[in-house]
């Protein structure tokens, strides 16, 4: 078998492929390049689940990156158990064939107790006090303290919220991605795995709070057209060799691709092949959608009074929407209100459509997991868990970056209150670390509740093909011209590392 390293660059697509990106514009005029049709939903663990297995959710199971558990009554997110994933892996399959593979699988989703012989991803400690402290989970365990040690600890802040993709005070960019990129090194230098699967978030948390920018910068673009000033179109608007990027993002394509470059001469250097991926493309929003808020006011949704703060019931409710990204899961629990319900969501602005039984097996998502009815945004829009219609009794957690409590998704975790001035700011950090540090109970509530400033999204499937996930690899013709279904990105990885690549 071939070895081979598979780089999930998260958010990457064609369009953000040019002259800002020099290393992956490189790679894949060098090689073979594909776009990836998108998963549906096109969210991380779903379209993850597809790439690993070569199954649609239906069989594996993994309808969004949450879902309501009914017999529980509650809703869950960001779950990390394998065991979830109902369908063989991709190691597994590879494993069986030959003995001596190996697989790593480096802060990909699903990675906790999995049959990959070696895994890296986050996972806080939750002493009885209360207390979150950052560390991650590995497998074998001992790795967790010897990669520390060598690296440094994981830098949990910067993986998701506020601090995400922001530079640190030194100036370096996104110290979760590299230091995900140095452990992929650790790893092969170490153990030498046949398959290593390595995740880089860093594109995705500023497309996220500032979008591609392609309106704004499309309709820049035409004033100054219009008005003769043409002059003016080469920079930004070139410098990435495509006119639509706005010059925001330069920054983070350039931080990525010097990170992906970088991984790309470690792992052809030790004669490891690559293979660049993604999982979604992002798209500019301006219209979220507060499906609960709707159905609160119907009088569908069931709230409870905790110590002055409102909490969403979900097992008493008679209606919830579960909002993950441009995708909702609408649950029922009375099947009586289906018809009502549907033509109530259908109405909302920004809603493009909603998926019954017969749309939900079309899209391969007929899974007893998924909702009763399934919304789907517009692309300029997307889907708030919101259910408090004053924000003064909003649960305690909506202004923490706290996934696991919230029920849906929430990417407004990704900035900080505006309503604060950078010094109050840094002043109401600072006093929440110091209560931490004394022992204190404390809150780092510095979320806002503000779904407006998110400027990008995803889930659907873009109407502009360049907006979709990519897929590169360095054989020429290993991959079939034009597209490649999120199910075949398994047969595609199988037949590069079993040396078998071919048009087939």
């Amino acid at each position: 078998m071939k070895r081979t390293a598979v780089l999930d660059v998260v958010g990457l697509t064609e369009s953000l492929i040019g002259e800002a990106t020099p290393h992956l514009y490189r790679f894949r005029q060098g090689g073979s390049f594909a776009r990836i049709v998108p998963a549906f939903p096109a969210v991380t663990c779903t379209a993850q689940s597809n790439y690993l297995t070569g199954k649609p959710p239906r069989a594996h199971g993994i309808v969004g990156n949450g879902w309501y558990n009914r017999e529980l009554a509650e809703v869950h997110f960001w779950k990390q158990s394998n065991r979830l994933v109902a369908a063989p892996k991709l190691w597994e399959e590879l494993r069986a064939r030959e003995p001596g593979f190996t697989c790593a699988k480096l802060f990909w989703w699903f990675n906790m107790h999995s049959t990959a012989d070696y895994s890296i991803t986050p996972r806080p400690m939750y002493p009885a006090d209360g207390r979150k402290v950052f560390d991650i989970y590995t497998q074998p365990a001992d790795v967790r303290h010897r990669i520390q040690r060598d690296l440094g600890p994981f830098p949990f802040a910067t993986f998701w919220g506020p601090a995400a993709g922001v530079p640190s005070p030194q100036g370096a960019p996104d110290a979760a991605s590299r230091w995900i990129a140095e452990s992929a090194k650790w790893i092969e230098r170490t153990y030498t795995p046949t398959l290593n699967l390595v995740y880089l978030p860093h594109l995705d948390y500023n497309l996220q709070r500032r979008g591609v920018g392609r309106q704004k910068a499309e309709g820049r673009r035409q004033n100054l057209e219009g008005s003769g000033r043409k002059a003016e179109l080469g920079k930004p608007f070139l410098a990435s060799g495509i006119r639509h990027l706005a010059s925001s993002l330069l920054p983070d394509l350039q931080a990525i691709d010097a990170i992906v470059g970088d991984l790309i001469a470690f792992f052809r250097g030790r004669e490891v092949q690559v293979v660049i991926l993604s999982e979604y493309g992002i798209t500019d929003v301006d219209t979220p959608i507060h499906l609960n808020r709707r159905f609160r006011e119907q009088g569908w949704l069931t709230l409870r009074d905790e110590l002055g703060r409102e909490l969403l019931d979900a097992g008493a409710s008679r209606v919830l929407a579960v909002a993950d990204h441009q995708i909702a899961h609408i649950y029922l629990h009375d099947h009586a209100l289906v018809s009502q319900v549907r033509r109530l969501v259908e109405a909302q602005p920004g809603v493009a459509r909603v998926l019954g039984e017969a749309e939900k097996r079309a899209a391969g998502l007929d899974h007893p997991r998924a909702g009763d009815l399934i919304a789907v945004a517009r692309e300029n829009a997307w889907f708030t868990y919101y259910y408090w219609l004053d924000d003064a009794v909003a649960p305690d957690f909506a202004r923490c970056v706290d996934i696991h409590r919230k029920p849906g998704y929430d990417p407004v975790e990704l900035f900080t209150d505006p309503a604060l001035s950078p010094l109050a700011l840094k002043a109401k950090i600072a006093w929440r670390l110091l209560q931490k540090r004394l022992g204190f109970r404390m809150l780092m509530d510095v979320v806002p509740l503000d779904a407006t400033l998110v400027k990008g999204s995803h889930g659907g499937r873009p109407a502009n093909e360049a907006d979709w996930p990519v897929m590169m690899t360095d054989p020429p013709e290993a991959l079939p011209a034009g597209r490649v279904e999120s199910t075949e990105v398994y047969w595609a990885l199988r037949r590069l590392v079993t040396g078998a690549a071919s048009r087939q």
